[in-house]
């Protein structure tokens, strides 16, 4: 089946063939470890984890490789604060970076290079732009990027360099350019910076942020690779400055694919942390919510749509998935006989629409439907009593393999059944009894009763009911 992505620099969905056949090399820009990860960036990670999972799904060996910005400003400036040394400050964040994506089920990458221990190979790549002409030292004694000396910065986003660079985005601790719109490769010492520098052929300094991911994806991926992922708000200035200044330097085509996923909204507006407006996973736990409810909600939209983040969303993914539970530890108590052909045709239809989905670059909401429809035509079949033993082991095989992309479902998690008291049980075969002599007026005021205990009572064909604990 052929793969399509939307390759933001060709602004168009394309089909998608690796460098190495069969063989995926993946960059993801990961957190600065500054503070702890708000789930508006674990929207970025769940839709770089999709993504691999479905290259995965389709037989490619994917190598991922995730990086940790563990020195810049922010880093620097808060464990000041802190009166914490940079590496003991970051160290904190990056272990809870781990533990977050281990409770949402995000599968680790390949490799998670820090900046502060790749310096050597910034350095080296930094020597290679000055060699080169690209780069040169400023009144302030830091190295710049002349994007003068490269013509071809702005492919990916298309944007005046000069007025959106002059604008906003230039950090006021730089000083006095050969250009306005050239970026640091190395940053003088500052007294701001206190004890964290290293030494340079350029004088003592740290790494600017661009240059940290263009040195590391090289030492891991080499200078040309498969994907490179990231937010929409990556893409100027920081993934211009990273195709300029790796493309300077190795002469070659840097990326064949570039992927970016929207934002995250909070009840419609952005979420982030200088507006305040934000969730940690672990606010969320807090509140009762699971690793697996969250990331239900966070790849429910497409990665190139915004997502609007609720609590009604989380209590929604906790119905849903409850009843995915359910509907997996129905199946397993099947045990009629047969050779599974009553489901056999709709299954293979949902695995073909499931992955024809997720081929046509990663459409989510399609591949969901294929599942909800599947999860709808096993159940219609089991109240009517003819879904076989076997049958429904090739149900829960579907969607063992649909759970390879998803990550939530926990097909095979054998989920505490609710204990039905005997007051519940009673009232429900009375009720039963009711309907099937055609007292619905009896039949309802018991229904009522027993959602008083807390239990629902869903009916099937032939006089059947299930009960369920509200």
């Amino acid at each position: 089946m052929e793969i399509k992505f939307y390759n933001t620099m060709e602004r168009q969905v394309t089909p998608f063939s690796s460098i190495v056949p069969g063989k995926v090399g993946m960059y993801t820009c990961g957190p600065t470890v500054y503070n702890f990860a708000h789930i508006g960036n674990f929207r970025a990670y769940m839709f770089e984890d999709v993504l691999r999972r479905t290259l995965e799904f389709f037989g490619y060996q994917v190598k991922q490789v995730m990086n940790l910005t563990d020195v810049d400003d922010k880093t620097i400036r808060d464990s000041r604060a802190a009166g914490v040394p940079l590496r003991d400050f970051t160290a904190k964040y990056k272990q809870a970076f781990f533990e977050d994506l281990k409770a949402l089920n995000i599968q680790p990458a390949a490799v998670y290079p820090a900046a502060t221990e790749h310096i050597p190979q910034m350095i080296k790549l930094i020597g290679v732009l000055m060699d080169k002409g690209f780069g040169y030292q400023a009144e302030d004694k830091s190295i710049y990027f002349s994007i003068d000396k490269f013509p071809a910065y702005g492919r990916l986003a298309r944007i005046d360099r000069d007025n959106q660079r002059a604008g906003v985005r230039i950090c006021t601790d730089e000083y006095a350019k050969d250009s306005v719109a050239d970026f640091a490769l190395w940053k003088a010492w500052d007294e701001k910076d206190g004890d964290v520098w290293w030494e340079s052929p350029w004088g003592r300094g740290r790494p600017g942020w661009h240059i940290e991911c263009s040195a590391m994806s090289s030492e891991y991926l080499g200078d040309a690779f498969d994907i490179h992922t990231g937010g929409v708000d990556n893409m100027f200035p920081h993934h211009e400055d990273e195709i300029a200044q790796s493309e300077a330097a190795s002469g070659k085509k840097w990326v064949n694919c570039w992927m970016h996923c929207e934002h995250l909204m909070l009840n419609g507006e952005k979420m982030s942390k200088s507006l305040g407006n934000f969730y940690t996973l672990r606010d969320l736990v807090a509140k009762g919510w699971s690793g697996r409810e969250i990331r239900w909600v966070l790849i429910g939209a497409h990665y190139r749509k915004k997502l609007n983040f609720t609590m009604d969303a989380l209590a929604q993914a906790r119905e849903t998935l409850g009843r995915f539970d359910e509907f997996f530890a129905r199946l397993r108590e099947v045990t009629a006989a047969g050779d599974g052909s009553e489901i056999a045709d709709d299954v293979a239809a949902a695995r073909d629409e499931f992955a024809a989905a997720m081929a046509d670059d990663l459409n989510i909401s399609e591949a969901l439907a294929a599942m909800f429809d599947l999860q709808r035509t096993s159940n219609r079949l089991a109240d009517a009593g003819g879904l076989s033993h076997d049958g429904a082991a090739a149900v829960l095989a579907a969607y063992r393999e649909f759970d390879r992309v998803i990550g939530c479902l926990d097909v095979d998690s054998e989920k505490k059944k609710d204990e039905i008291p005997a007051e519940v049980a009673a009232l429900a075969e009375a009720r039963s009894a009711a309907r099937k002599a055609k007292d619905f007026a009896e039949s309802d005021r018991l229904r009522g009763e027993i959602a008083k205990l807390g239990f629902a009572v869903e009916d099937a064909p032939g006089g059947a009911f299930r009960l369920k604990k509200l």
